[in-house]
């Protein structure tokens, strides 16, 4: 590497995963940027790959990943040749592209990187010197060149943050999915629901197709019709039944199912029933109500927001059965509504495990104890370290109770990692 940071210099040899990992790693030392210009040129530079693909681009504050992998499952069923790419990852960067119904072998990511990196150091050549290529534009660039290399028909992309300036949002979609609004992300969204809304749906092209999910808040709901009128474009508004049953737990799984259903639906005109039910009782989506251990039962959940906690808590009330013991492994980050959070978890909770995670922005366990204490929570204890949290957790419930580790999706991402090895990205 450059002493101007993380460059290609090296990128005519072969990469590895763990080059390519430290390649998008480093690039975490110059954070987040909005725009699509850099992206643009990226594109340009890569033959824009973008163009060689249909798309359906999902945004939203929840259940994009759930929705984005299900969309996926109902179309591959269908007989398409069908890529996906997610955001973040939990353990791998290459958990990020998938092809058919698996993650991108590691040789192909790395050398999907390689290209973006080349890519990249001719686009950061050509921009000003406190400008650079960001990792997400990197990943972004590299999914999007692997998926056309790989000859899909369709993708099914899962935006960042946002919508109108992430850099998912050079896709020429055909069907725009927003799955939900929250107040999430307001430094860079804007305060309201309403400014939320309009950021996430600049995503929706002319003419196309907008599927918007189920319980939409009404201010989102209003910025969806009216952006929809200003297009040209229809708007679907997805149903609460998805018709069939779904493999994957929680009632908000199930929501998401049908608002992966309607976005099939729109994309493809017409569907053949035994592929949807037969999508619906495969489909699983790692770190959400995901079972890891029994005796005690243990599950993991990624929810990080107010909403995220409240459809989890939905869930468990259909997996807890009244009297048993329940113990909350928590971690969340110090720029979500924690005291949200935990408002609706406690009333779930018998006792809770304040960790921490590998993300620097991490709330103190004390932080944690010190809240849950003054909503009135339950009996608490300190375990800083996720597995040994875990344990301690699975000691206090017994062999017949339930053990939830949520809050955060890099709490979820390192517990599945292996030993030694943290998980999702920080970015």
């Amino acid at each position: 590497m450059s002493a101007g940071g993380p460059r290609a210099e090296h990128a005519s040899s072969g990469w590895s995963l763990a080059d390519a990992e430290r390649y998008l790693l480093g690039l975490e030392l110059f954070g987040m940027r909005f725009g699509l210009d850099r992206m643009r040129r990226l594109m340009t530079a890569l033959g824009h790959p973008e163009r060689r693909f249909h798309s359906i681009h999902v945004v939203g504050t929840n259940g994009k990943s759930s929705t984005v992998t299900m969309i996926a499952a109902i179309l591959r069923l269908h007989g398409l040749r069908v890529g996906v790419y997610l955001s973040p990852h939990l353990v791998s960067f290459n958990e990020r592209i998938r092809i058919g119904e698996t993650d991108l072998e590691p040789d192909a990511f790395a050398a999907a990187v390689r290209r973006a990196a080349r890519a990249a150091d001719l686009v950061d050549r050509s921009l000003g010197p406190d400008d650079r290529v960001t990792q997400f534009e990197a990943l972004t660039a590299a999914a999007y060149s692997e998926l056309a290399e790989r000859g899909v028909e369709v993708a099914v992309i899962e935006a960042g943050l946002g919508g109108r300036y992430d850099a998912t949002n050079v896709i020429p979609s055909e069907v725009q999915v927003l799955t939900s609004v929250g107040l999430e992300h307001t430094r860079w969204l804007g305060p309201t629901i309403a400014d939320i809304a309009r950021e996430k749906l600049d995503v929706v092209q002319a003419g196309a197709k907008l599927v918007v999910g189920a319980r939409l808040h009404p201010d989102a709901d209003a910025v969806a019709r009216r952006v929809s009128a200003e297009r040209g474009a229809d708007v679907i508004h997805a149903g609460i039944d998805p018709g069939v049953p779904v493999g994957a737990r929680g009632t908000f799984q199930r929501r998401n199912f049908a608002l992966a259903r309607a976005a099939a639906e729109a994309y493809l005109g017409r569907l053949d029933e035994p592929a949807v039910a037969a999508a619906a009782a495969e489909v699983r989506v790692p770190g959400r109500l995901q079972e890891i251990a029994s005796d005690p039962l243990t599950l993991v959940d990624g929810a990080h927001n107010p909403d995220g906690v409240e459809a989890l808590v939905e869930s468990l009330k259909e997996i807890i059965e009244p009297g048993q013991r329940t113990v909350a492994v928590v971690s969340i980050l110090d720029d979500k509504d924690a005291a949200g959070m935990l408002r609706t978890l406690l009333a779930l909770a018998d006792a809770l495990i304040l960790t921490s995670s590998h993300n620097p922005r991490a709330l103190p366990p004390p932080t944690l104890q010190s809240l849950a204490a003054q909503l009135g929570g339950p009996p608490s204890e300190l375990v800083r370290e996720p597995h040994a949290a875990l344990r301690r957790a699975r000691e206090l419930a017994g062999p017949t109770g339930v053990v939830l580790a949520t809050g955060s999706i890099y709490l979820v991402a390192d517990l599945l990692a292996p030993p030694g090895r943290s998980g999702a990205s920080i970015l």
